[in-house]
């Protein structure tokens, strides 16, 4: 029977994370080998999905240049125009 390979990631964590950690994981798994290891796993499983999840209603596909050229086709000002308009207004909110 072949033995999937097994990576290994090394994290540091507060001191009190770990201990709550590995009560749970022991509670959860036994106090036998590997339960830190199966506990680690699905609590790294449950983290990636739960991103892949977010990530994914963010997900863009393409040029983002493409994507926003002509947003700004009604404003009848410049990108020069604007950014200095942008810089005026900063200075305003500094100022106040």
């Amino acid at each position: 029977m072949l033995v999937p390979f097994m990576g290994g990631i090394k994290v540091y964590i507060p001191e009190e994370v770990e201990q709550r950690f590995r009560k749970i994981a022991m509670a959860v798994y036994g106090y036998g080998r590997g339960a830190l290891s199966k506990a680690a796993e699905e609590a790294f499983s449950q983290w990636a999905s739960e991103k892949e999840k977010a990530l994914s209603l963010f997900e863009f596909i393409g040029d983002p240049v493409e994507a926003i050229e002509g947003l700004l086709e009604g404003v009848g000002k410049s990108g020069i125009e604007l950014q200095h308009e942008a810089r005026r207004i900063r200075a305003r909110k500094v100022l106040r």
